[in-house]
């Protein structure tokens, strides 16, 4: 079954039972003891057993040592193993102490946990699945725009290598760094898209949608920075004010966001250069080390390095060439208008789109865009319309039309729109830039947009691992154990407490590093989205990990965003009561405060 599947079983079995099964092997003290999960399910039909030394109808929360004997012998074995029966007993016996009831419920939910989801519970995720932030019926949609690089053409990661050693070259030779930046090589798992870079500390990070950093996620150079040392750094907080953070288009006075994936060896040679000067203890400003490495990256791209590798290479550079010629190919049979707006310069689209489409793939566009200087396409007025020839040479007539075959450099939005006439919900847009291509679209315009992620692959190919699938139960199952059982304050509760406290930072640890060791998952923090997660809910009415997902779907489906609950309606929804993580604790848990 599915991950999902699992928590909703799980959410049943927890309101379906009063008892369960016995502890695991945490605590040796605990062992000796075994108590019920009354407080996920019985509770709600009016059981006040809960806290320690009361019993409830018909069982008390503790046992008789020959009971309990014969109870651990039947549940012999993995998690999950046969033989376990309902008790029905009663006990004369003295209630437990505080210790060990904390200690029989942790175990009582980690049996619940590991029973409910067994070795292979959670198949594969289907990684060419489409996601909905909002509603879109296709059906409605009559024109498909495209962004270029990483969408209709998706690039190998060997690209990044090529960017970074280039770049890292520029550095030396041309900005004069030492020469032994040089013999730092690119590390292609090191950072991911998304994070924040503070120009003026010189470091790199992982912030949350409520502009807080994620702990542990600091690195200056190639080395994570204490949590003590951030919350010195920012003033005793994690919190990254609003006027330092990134601006609307990830760009703010002191830090900036990376949202573009050909950030990615940028973000790598900033890590490198200020691993050098740091390690060999030389003295440097980083705002300067940060504009030379941005100027570095930027040479790379206008002096055209790049388009010179992907052209010489089409097969290595070029990937998921067929699906895209097969996609441009449907929707033109099915008599939708396609557009193409994109920053790279006409020869260098011309070759790749020669080679995924053919000779003839200008005649699948209505309109083609070029070097158009995204984002300042959309929020310009001034900038004409140029038309290129057929060598890609400037023509210098005045453009009072769009012509499909035609090729146009530069222009507006505001004229495109004009001469076209396409407006609102009927045009969608696709690119892999959450700002320079989407937002001012979703924003100003009423245009539906759809992101391409290709990280999506590897983020789902993560989630539906069983490793994970535990672990995060697990993790929830405890903190829901936490937040109900915290009303414990007496001095053996704040010990336990304190290890389980502990347990749950080496989960919340564990997860994160499944995706990357530094950093995570680019969708989400601790429990919060990230930063770039926030943007992509926003600025993205449906988001995909490639172009070629619109292959398996209908050209009339519509695409429904699933209903998730706000926290305040979190008691009432079956998944969110899996493990028993309820967002409102029971009232004779709360009781003794009032």
């Amino acid at each position: 079954m599915a991950l999902k599947t699992a928590g909703t079983a799980l959410s049943r079995t927890l309101w379906a039972r009063g008892n369960r099964t016995p502890p695991l092997g945490r605590s040796p003290r605990a062992n000796r003891f075994s108590s019920t999960c009354r407080a996920l399910g019985a509770a709600e039909q009016g059981d006040k057993s809960d806290a320690p030394g009361q019993s409830g109808e018909g069982e008390p929360p503790h046992k008789s040592p020959s009971a309990d004997k014969k109870r651990l012998k039947e549940a012999v074995g993995a998690p999950g193993g046969t033989g376990v029966r309902r008790r029905s007993f009663t006990s004369n016996a003295a209630p437990m102490d505080q210790t060990s009831y904390l200690w029989t419920r942790y175990n009582d939910m980690k049996r619940l946990v590991y029973d409910l989801i067994p070795p292979g519970a959670c198949k594969s995720l289907n990684s060419t699945v489409i996601y909905a932030n909002n509603e879109v019926n296709l059906s409605e949609v009559d024109i498909y725009g495209f962004d270029y690089d990483y969408t209709l053409a998706q690039y190998s990661s060997t690209l990044n290598t090529l960017i970074y050693n280039t770049a890292r070259s520029f550095l030396v030779e041309h900005f004069k760094y030492p020469k032994d930046i040089g013999k730092y090589d690119y590390i292609p798992n090191f950072a991911v898209r998304g994070l924040h870079y503070d120009i003026q500390k010189g470091l790199l990070m992982k912030i949350d949608a409520f502009h807080y950093i994620e702990p542990g996620t600091v690195y200056r150079g190639l080395s994570p920075v204490p949590d003590e040392e951030v919350l010195q750094l920012y003033g005793g907080t994690f919190h990254v004010p609003l006027q330092q953070d990134s601006g609307f288009y990830g760009k703010g006075p002191k830090v900036k966001q990376f949202m573009d994936i050909f950030s990615i060896p940028e973000m790598t040679l900033l890590a490198v250069a200020n691993d050098f000067f740091n390690t060999n203890d030389i003295d440097y400003d980083p705002v300067h080390l940060f504009k030379d490495v941005s100027e570095a990256i930027g040479m790379v791209h206008l002096k055209g390095f790049m388009y010179k590798w992907v052209m010489q290479d089409l097969d290595k550079f070029i990937l998921r060439a067929k699906e895209t010629d097969s996609v441009l190919h449907r929707l033109v049979g099915h008599g939708k208008k396609l557009f193409l707006i994109t920053n790279s310069p006409f020869s260098f689209v011309d070759k790749g789109m020669t080679h995924m489409v053919g000779q003839n793939w200008r005649d699948f566009f209505d309109v083609v865009i070029v070097q158009a200087d995204k984002p300042h396409f959309f929020t310009d007025c001034i900038k004409p319309f140029r038309r290129l020839d057929g060598n890609g040479d400037l023509q210098w007539e005045k453009i009072n039309s769009l012509d499909k075959g035609q090729i146009y450099k530069q222009g507006n939005l505001f004229d495109f729109l004009r001469l076209t006439g396409w407006r609102g919900s009927k045009v969608l847009y696709f690119g892999d830039h959450l700002y320079s291509d989407l937002a001012d679209l979703m924003l100003r315009h009423g245009w539906r947009t759809a992101a391409i992620v290709p990280e999506l692959d590897h983020e789902t190919k993560v989630v539906s691992a069983h490793q994970y699938a535990v672990t995060l139960t697990w993790l929830q199952a405890l903190t829901g154990l936490m937040e109900r059982l915290q009303v414990h304050r007496d001095p053996r509760s704040k010990k336990v407490f304190d290890e389980w406290q502990k347990e749950r930072e080496e989960l919340r640890v564990m997860t994160k590093n499944l995706f990357n060791p530094q950093f995570g998952s680019i969708f989400r923090t601790c429990h919060n989205p990230t930063y770039f997660s926030r943007r992509l809910s926003r600025f993205s009415d449906i988001y995909m990990a490639s172009l070629s997902c619109l292959l398996n779907y209908d050209l009339s489906y519509t695409f429904y965003p699933r209903r998730t609950p706000l926290q305040h309606e979190a008691p009432l929804w079956m998944d969110q009561l899996c493990t028993g993580c309820m967002k409102t604790p029971h009232l004779e848990d709360m009781s003794h405060i009032r």
